[in-house]
């Protein structure tokens, strides 16, 4: 069993799955923490070093989404919401307001593990981040530098505001990004909700970066979310 250095605090009122949930965190060699309270939670990341969180919503003293409002005012740690709201509205609630990831009950222990080594793999890249000006998926590379796009190993045209999006999931890999998010990096906060633009400027990159648009290989479609640059 290989061992972690990267302590996981389980935040989840509910015996069977912070049960099962502790198991397969053991048997993948990482140490973790467990409380079934939002304020047990806080106390914890006061008190404890912790690398990430799985988060529950449906806590017993106070909403989940309040605990992602609070750790967000000072740290960036990876929060991933366990839930069984199922509701896309909620989802992009949480990630909108801090979350890093979401889960909807219930779940495969091998999603659970691949959604966790994204969030560490994340968290190790965020320190040297700024040091970063190439980044790679698969056969996609983008030159932050240069300001140059490459697939299999040759360069591709990019209109700006392509790239501009481009680059925003590159700095993101791996991680949810809902479409309020997305507009307001790209078209500023002032543009409003309408999502039209996006969806023509998603399709118009993939175009150009996807062999099969329509079953996409690197920008995946979270429904009623948002997209995720694959993290391989």
């Amino acid at each position: 069993m290989p061992t972690r250095n990267e302590c996981v605090l389980i935040v989840e009122d509910d015996p069977q799955i912070r049960k099962f949930i502790c198991y397969s965190l053991k048997q993948e060699g990482f140490p973790y923490m467990t409380t079934g309270t939002a304020q047990g939670a806080l106390s914890l990341l006061v008190s404890e070093q912790i690398d990430l969180i799985l988060l529950d919503l449906g806590l017993p003293d106070f909403d989940g989404m309040e605990v992602i409002k609070r750790v967000r005012e000072w740290s960036d740690i990876p929060i991933i919401v366990v839930s069984a709201r199922d509701q896309d509205k909620e989802k992009a609630s949480a990630l909108d307001n801090g979350a890093d990831d979401y889960l909807t009950k219930p779940f495969s222990a091998t999603e659970l593990m691949a959604r966790i080594r994204v969030a560490i793999r994340h968290l190790h890249k965020v320190g040297g981040a700024k040091q970063l000006t190439s980044f790679a998926v698969g056969n996609l590379r983008i030159d932050l530098d240069k300001r140059l796009v490459y697939l299999d190993g040759a360069e591709i045209h990019t209109t700006p505001m392509e790239y501009s999006l481009l680059a925003l999931f590159f700095r993101n890999i791996g991680k949810v990004l809902t479409t309020t998010y997305i507009i307001n990096e790209i078209y500023g906060i002032g543009y409003g909700t309408d999502t039209q633009a996006l969806r023509t400027l998603m399709a118009g990159l993939r175009r150009k970066i996807e062999k099969n648009p329509a079953k996409p290989r690197y920008i995946l479609t979270e429904i009623g979310v948002g997209y995720r640059l694959i993290d391989e």
